[in-house]
């Protein structure tokens, strides 16, 4: 049996990339491809527990560090539970947010040593990574005025402050960069056609 495809996206807050992992799942089972839709923190019911503990509450409830544990213990039943299961049965799964938001949330955004964040990546997600990493970027104070708009202040994270925000962007860009391989910026400025078109551009160019 052939081994499914991961892709997975990443990028700050007001960016539209739920709205696009919709789309995409949508095109993909139009195609007949079994596909498996979603999310980080969460994805699994144990680990949908542990979003509720991680995104409610105070902005400064949890030190980075300890949002770092929390996110690395929801993944790792994501993982087991949902993720592996799906691609070793050939399915593809898409999944609205993963890793990267470690790396940039509570590494570049909250200040947690990248050293520690890369021990528990090669430790819980091992060869589990992405075939795919679409990364989308939007100027912090278009993002964080789409959130506000929307009025859908689920998580503590949007209340973080522009700074947080801006090393967040940063945090993307920087990873993008460093893992050419499998991270594609997607532009999100634009109506949501036009960004479909482009995430649609960059899976048909790297997942044939």
């Amino acid at each position: 049996m052939t081994h499914g495809r991961f892709i997975t996206f990443e990028g700050g807050e007001g960016t539209g990339k739920s709205t696009q992992v919709a789309r995409l799942v949508e095109r993909l089972r139009a195609r007949d491809l079994e596909v498996v839709q979603t999310r980080e923190p969460g994805g699994s019911p144990g680990a949908e527990e542990i979003r509720v503990l991680a995104l409610n509450g105070d902005v400064g409830r949890w030190s980075a560090t300890t949002e770092t544990l929390l996110m690395f213990a929801a993944r790792s039943d994501h993982l087991e539970r949902t993720i592996r299961p799906a691609l070793e049965a050939g399915r593809w799964v898409v999944c609205d947010r993963f890793a990267d938001s470690s790396r940039a949330y509570q590494g570049a955004g909250g200040g947690t040593p990248a050293e520690l964040i890369e021990t528990l990546d090669a430790a819980i997600v091992g060869r589990t990574q992405p075939d795919l990493t679409l990364v989308f970027d939007l100027p912090v104070e278009v993002g964080l005025e789409r959130a506000f708009g929307r009025g859908l202040f689920e998580t503590r994270f949007e209340s973080k402050g522009p700074e947080f925000h801006e090393r967040l962007r940063r945090g993307f860009l920087d990873i993008a960069a460093a893992h050419p391989e499998r991270c594609v910026v997607i532009d999100a400025d634009g109506d949501q056609d036009a960004v479909e078109a482009r995430v649609w551009a960059a899976v048909e160019a790297r997942l044939p």
